[in-house]
């Protein structure tokens, strides 16, 4: 699993570890990370013109000391210092020794960047806030221009560490080189978009280890083995019914394909069969006979061991309450989650059954009465609101799919998988089918959404490789998403 840390966890973690090695030693580490994978990106080190750009913090230590180690490979090395009086003295000895130069920012180390072969962002550390200040911006803009490739220092200059928001200018960078722990930035849109390919370089900081810096982690992305472990694997003696049954409310008149793909993601997500009750049952037994199809509402349907409620159901509240009352996990999602009381949600939590909310960003900013690009730009913040009002799990969907746990506590999930591609019509419904499915086969609220987001957005680049997708498309690859999992070295152990 990939872990994200807050900045006073990992400042906490680099003060423990500075305290017992040599001055200097940790920064170093860095530095020679750092270079490494800068020469890697440039594959020819010796004649290339590099720039640093270069602030007032550690940040700017480290893209010295590393543009040093480039120029004693033969690389041609400006440094532009935005802050000439306060940057680091040793750096900047050290890559004078090793034949490199500096300029003042201005439009000379505009001009610099715009010709560079690599761009360094040493800008800001990962304790800036907001975005560039106005001498920079600039810079960021002539990297953004440039021929250059633009490695960035542990973080994008510009964006948020924590929370991975961008309140201003920002440098968009090819790759970010992060130190001793990922950052939740790293891991979350917008910011995200901006780090490019994230290349993580161990320089010995002990977290999540137990210790005097053993600070939770703030994000967790899982990978594929994390994944496999999760996934219900029926036993010899297993039936449909041990493996789970997952009911579906869901459809209407207007909108009967929510209920038949509801269905499909359902029938391929682990469970040992599927109830629908709904106006929809017709469509649904002609693409989907081997469905349990009832008209006697969701108290009458059968037993469930989780309910998928909301997709496609206009303003049947009377069927939202009456899953909402049940006593197994249910999942929310689309109308559902607009005609879905807060009381009755916070109850069931109360009486300890789990609920998972499956928003997108349009849906979540309704709920919590502000503007759609306040989510979507705060997705951490979001989610964690939500899981804590409604006292349930809350998958919020978007360009990251982020699931936080009921309250609002504890490391949310980012989802790594998935493509642009997949913001279809229809494929929150596959989702959400998928999701209750996993429900009613056992997993927790947080591990069926985190599993659900992992595999529905394997499944939707299998199906576009490129091109675009129909939410069939997407729900028919969820088998080979799931064997791509299962079989992966790692997984196997």
């Amino acid at each position: 699993m990939r872990t994200a840390y807050s900045v006073e966890t990992v400042r906490a973690a680099e003060r423990e570890l500075m305290a017992r090695l040599p001055e200097g030693a940790l920064m170093q580490r860095a530095a020679a990370g750092l270079a490494a994978a800068c020469a890697d990106v440039l594959g020819r080190v010796y004649g290339s013109r590099v720039v640093l750009l270069v602030g007032s913090g550690d940040n700017g230590g480290d893209a010295l000391y590393a543009g040093a180690r480039l120029a004693r490979r033969g690389a041609g090395v400006r440094a532009v210092l935005l802050a000439p009086g306060r940057a680091h003295a040793g750096g900047l000895a050290a890559l004078r020794r090793a034949g490199g130069s500096v300029v003042e920012a201005g439009a000379s180390g505009v001009r610099l960047v715009e010709q560079a072969d690599l761009v360094v962002d040493g800008i800001v550390g990962i304790g800036g806030k907001g975005g560039l200040r106005e001498e920079a911006v600039p810079l960021a803009e002539a990297a953004r221009r440039g021929r250059g490739a633009v490695v960035a220092v542990d973080l994008p200059s510009g964006v948020d560490a924590d929370t991975g928001e961008v309140r201003g200018a920002a440098v968009r960078a090819d790759v970010t080189v992060t130190f001793g722990a990922y950052k939740p930035g790293l891991l979350i849109d917008p910011a995200r978009e901006y780090a490019g390919v994230v290349r993580f370089v161990d320089i010995g900081l002990e977290l999540g280890l137990g210790g005097a810096t053993a600070g939770a982690a703030q994000v967790e992305a899982l990978q594929h083995a994390d994944v496999a472990r999760l996934l219900p694997v029926p036993a010899a003696e297993s039936d449909k019914y041990r493996r789970g049954v997952v009911g579906i409310a869901a459809g209407s008149a207007r909108y009967p394909g929510a209920a038949v793909l509801a269905v499909a993601g359902a029938l391929r997500g682990g469970a040992g069969a599927v109830r629908y009750v709904g106006p929809a049952g017709g469509a649904v037994l002609a693409r989907h006979p081997e469905t349990l199809v009832s008209e006697r509402g969701p108290a009458r349907a059968g037993r469930v061991q989780a309910w998928v409620v909301g997709p496609g159901a206009g303003d049947d509240a009377a069927t939202v309450g009456e899953v909402l009352a049940a006593d197994v996990p249910v999942l929310i999602d689309a109308d559902g989650l607009r005609l879905a009381e807060v009381g009755a949600v916070r109850g069931r939590g109360a009486r300890g059954v789990p609920t998972l909310m499956t928003p997108h960003a349009g849906e979540a900013a309704a709920l919590l009465g502000v503007e759609r690009d306040v989510v979507e730009s705060g997705r951490l913040a979001a989610a964690r609101e939500l899981a804590g009002r409604y006292g349930a799990a809350v998958l919020l969907k978007g360009s990251t799919t982020v699931v936080a746990e009921a309250g609002g506590g504890g490391a949310v999930r980012v989802n790594p998988t998935g493509t642009p591609w997949l913001a279809t019509a229809g494929s929150g419904d596959v989702l959400s089918g998928l999701g209750g499915s996993l429900l009613a086969a056992g997993l927790s609220a947080v591990d069926a959404g985190s599993v659900a987001a992992y595999l529905h957005g394997l499944a939707g680049r299998f199906a576009a490789e490129g091109a675009p997708v129909s939410a069939e498309d997407v729900a028919g690859r969820i088998p080979e998403a799931w064997r791509s999992v299962v079989r992966a070295p790692a997984a196997r152990g």
